[in-house]
């Protein structure tokens, strides 16, 4: 799949609401919590124009069970796609415009990704830093099988400094 990325755009968070919503009608009683994460929930961040989404569900394994139903909508049903306790369903095919990751509540993942989220919109030389990384890898890379492996390791070292800054913030509090 070809990289596209985009200047941040306002309408990522009502086209999350809107996906959020729609999810809650199939779903309904199985999610305890929808959170919008990744670059497209940070305002000012330059991002590729998927719209990540996390949902919190009571129990994983209940998520299989809508599998036909997402398919027959016409999600990807991509299982746990190489992340153990995720279940991910992608929307738009080629074109794709929603990356809908599923973990049950207890999972750590869920808290990474929305410190990391939660660490960017505090940070606004950081948002600015990340953005420009993202415009040199998508210089270099014309594909996200290219770019996303690139953007690995300074994404890790971002996700360090979120963590330093959230246990800070909890022990001020």
């Amino acid at each position: 799949m070809k990289v596209r990325l985009s200047e941040y755009c306002e309408d990522w968070t009502r086209l999350f609401q809107e996906e959020a919503d729609f999810l809650m009608t199939i779903f309904r009683d199985e999610i305890l919590q929808i959170e919008h994460f990744g670059s497209t929930s940070v305002p000012g961040l330059k991002a590729k124009p998927v719209i990540d989404m996390i949902c919190i569900v009571k129990n994983i394994s209940n998520v299989d069970l809508f599998n036909d139903k997402m398919h027959t909508l016409g999600y990807d049903v991509a299982g746990d796609w190489g992340i153990p306790g995720r279940r991910l369903f992608r929307k738009g095919g080629e074109n794709r415009t929603h990356h809908i990751h599923f973990y049950q509540a207890d999972n750590p993942q869920i808290e990474r990704h929305l410190i990391f989220r939660d660490y960017l919109r505090s940070h606004p030389e950081e948002v600015a830093r990340y953005s420009r990384f993202k415009e040199e890898l998508a210089q270099h890379f014309e594909n996200t099988s290219e770019y996303s492996p690139a953007k690995k390791a300074f994404v890790t070292r971002m996700e360090q400094l979120a963590l330093a800054w959230f246990a800070e913030t909890q022990q001020s509090i």
